[in-house]
């Protein structure tokens, strides 16, 4: 397995997820993103699950964390739903039709789940067991390390830790009936400081 093996979706809407998070978001949520991608296409090929829309997981991988920047923040929605609809918004320009593009939403809220089952959502399985991997360190073993340590130095985890752990704080204190809260008083920011990928970003053959 290697990164060679999950090219890009060379499409309007993958195009445009991406112009959109490297605009809003900071090079170490996007780099979060786009690893979280990869980890799904990873997982897709570890757990069997072969019926994947592909260029819908992209968009959603890349788009799932854009709901909290300022200029998409919504004062009562959780950002998992505010950056669902920013993907339905941009999927729509994109030419998709309504079921498609509520899918898009489906996948971007259920990756804050605390667990999807594949045969509900194929997508939103792998992206919530994707950024449960990239955020909290679940199943790090489950992938091939040669493929981690590949994904790693194409997209290095940066400042997420100290990042993520700041925005999720920031979003459980103005929205304490979401999705954030659990987060947090889940020790989320706990579990980013003390990541087993960033001990294997920190190894010198990384």
């Amino acid at each position: 397995m290697q990164l060679a093996d999950f090219p890009v979706p060379d499409t309007r809407a993958a195009r445009g997820a991406l112009a959109l998070a490297r605009e809003y978001q900071s090079p170490a949520f996007t780099a979060h993103a786009l690893r979280s991608w990869l980890w799904a296409e990873a997982f897709a090929v570890v757990d069997g699950i072969v019926a994947v829309d592909h260029e819908l997981l992209y968009v959603a991988a890349v788009l799932h964390d854009i709901g909290t920047v300022t200029e998409f923040d919504n004062h009562t929605l959780s950002y998992e739903h505010a950056g669902g609809h920013v993907g339905i918004a941009l999927t729509a320009g994109a030419g998709w039709p309504r079921d498609r593009r509520e899918r898009v939403l489906d996948v971007i809220v259920r990756h804050n789940w605390p667990s999807v089952d594949p045969d509900l959502d194929a997508e939103g399985y792998l992206l919530e067991t994707a950024t449960a991997l990239d955020i909290t360190g679940a199943r790090p073993d489950a992938l091939p390390a040669d493929f981690v340590r590949e994904v790693l130095a194409a997209y290095p985890r940066g400042t997420l830790a100290a990042e993520f752990g700041a925005c999720v704080l920031d979003q459980a204190a103005r929205k304490p009936d979401t999705t954030a809260r659990r987060l947090v008083d889940g020790g989320v920011v706990d579990k980013l400081a003390a990541h087993p990928l960033e001990r294997v970003a920190a190894e010198p053959n990384s």
